[in-house]
Parts: C-alpha cells; structure tokens; sequence
C-alpha cells in the first residue's frame, strides 16, 4: 500500500512515499504522520522506513519525505538550512491534509535526529500539528554541537570552520564545502547505520544555520498537543541531554524515555521495548479510534 507522492514547497518538488493502513476503507479518514529523516539522509532509510511500516500496520497513514536538497527532491543537493526543512514540513502538512484518507485534524509529526529536531520547533509554530514524537533530537544547535566537538581544539577547529565558511562565502560568492563529520561526528561503529546515499559533503551554511536552530524556543508552545521525547541514555552522536533540556522546557502532556540498550539510530534498531513505550504512548494521547 505505498504510493510515491510529490508536493509544492517553496516552488520545489518534494518526494514522497504514502504508505495507507492494510485495513483502510474507501471514505474513511485516518491520523496520519509525517516522518522526517535525519541530517543528509532520505524518506528510504532503514529507520524511516520502520516507523512509516510500523505507524501504518498500528493504522496510521504514513508521508515519508525527502527534505529539499536531500534524496529524490528538488533543491539544491545538500544545502540544508534548517527554516527551510521547517517550510517542507509544513507544507507537507498542508499536502496531507488534502487526501481524501486523512482526517486533517489530526495530522502529526515523528522524527529522528535532525529531523526530531526540526518536528519539535514545527510542532511548536504550528498549530494544525496534532502531536510531536522526537527521536533523538536537540533543542540548541550551539549548546548541542559544543557536546559533540568537546575538548578546546575541537571546539576551535569547528567555530573556525564557521568562521572561515562566511569568509569564503564574501570573498568568492560561492559556499564553502565541508565533510559531514567535521560537522556531526559519528563513531565509525555507528556509519553503517546511516541511510544510503546519505550526502557526505555540506556548505558551510548549513552548519551555521544548525548551530542557530533552537527548537528549544517553540517546544513549550506544543501543549496542550502531545509530545513524546526519546532518546538514547548513552547517544553518540547527539548528546542525551539535548532532549532532557527540550523535556525542562516543555510543557504537559509531555513525556520523555531514555533507553540504555540503544544508540543514535535508535529506530533502525526496532528495540521492542522502545515499540512497545510509542505504541502506548500512541493509544493514550494519539490513538487511531477515539477509545
């Protein structure tokens, strides 16, 4: 039951695949999710592809989306910027809320990493976002990034690297070119777990707009619509703190888990216990049939 699906945002393609509930019924209008893919990856990677399978076997409809610049969509390739990524997801909000298998009331977001991120500050700027479930994100790009290049020569190396993109940016018109790890580092027991085709290479402006994200200013304004926070005990890639801040900041109906027996990519790993806390999660705040 998938469909590949594109829609308008900012005048750009964006791809998509809609995967409908196997008991789904002509004329019958479901809650359905947006799910949004982590830093340079794409809708096809091992975990969005888990939720979306697993969200639409439980009965939701499912969107999974390349952000612009990312897989399948238009844009620039890798020139991510995080007000954009917001600009996508709301406008695959207003896209889902156009098919005729969604109830338009009841449309929500779950993400992972940087796309945890930008569902927490969506959800929070926008109220047609019924309930936000995080995965692994981080409410200040500044304080999140200080936490993943941490001794004094890290940090130097990474602030002079920002320095020198807008440098370069003044002098030649033109974006300078950075690794993905001089950016987000990630142990090389964990690159395995990346999407395929995941970009590799960024401008500098994209670290720049990351290190000025701050879901942190709109995750108290998601209540009273629910929010889940989860996150691994021992993330790392994202420090663990970053969702125990947005959880400091939240208002209720909020809950945030720590799972010790996982690491970033927490949903590639369909951890049965973390099912088992969405799943309940789900049926308590978000259920697909009003109990």
């Amino acid at each position: 039951m998938e469909e590949k699906i594109s829609f308008q945002s900012d005048g750009l393609k964006i791809s998509g695949l809609i995967d409908t509930p196997p008991d789904h019924k002509p004329g019958e209008r479901r809650p359905a999710f947006i799910v949004l893919h982590g830093f340079g990856g794409n809708k096809n990677g091992q975990g969005q592809s888990v939720v979306a399978k697993q969200f639409a076997q439980w009965g939701y409809v499912t969107l999974r989306i390349d952000f612009r610049g990312c897989g399948e969509s238009e844009g620039e390739h890798g020139r991510i910027i995080c007000l954009d990524q917001v600009a996508d997801t709301r406008n695959a909000v207003s896209y889902l809320a156009t098919r005729p298998e969604v109830d338009p009331g009841k449309i929500a977001l779950v993400g992972s990493s940087f796309g945890a991120a930008v569902a927490v500050f969506t959800g929070g700027a926008d109220r047609r976002v019924a309930a936000v479930i995080s995965c692994g994100g981080w409410g200040n790009g500044e304080r999140k990034f200080r936490g993943q290049h941490p001794t004094p020569e890290a940090w130097t190396k990474f602030t002079q690297m920002l320095e020198e993109g807008k440098r370069h940016r003044e002098r030649t018109g033109k974006s300078l070119m950075v690794p993905r790890y001089d950016i987000v580092p990630i142990p090389e027991k964990l690159r395995n777990r990346m999407s395929s085709g995941s970009i590799m290479e960024f401008p500098a402006e994209t670290a720049q707009s990351m290190n000025d994200f701050r879901a942190d200013d709109q995750v108290g304004n998601i209540s009273p619509r629910p929010l889940l926070l989860l996150h691994s005990a021992n993330d790392s890639v994202t420090p663990t703190y970053e969702s125990i801040e947005m959880f400091k900041r939240a208002r209720q109906p909020a809950e945030l888990h720590l799972l010790a027996d996982v690491d970033h990519f927490t949903f590639n790993e369909e951890n049965p216990r973390l099912t088992n806390i969405v799943h309940e999660w789900l049926q308590r705040y978000f259920p697909v049939r009003p109990s």
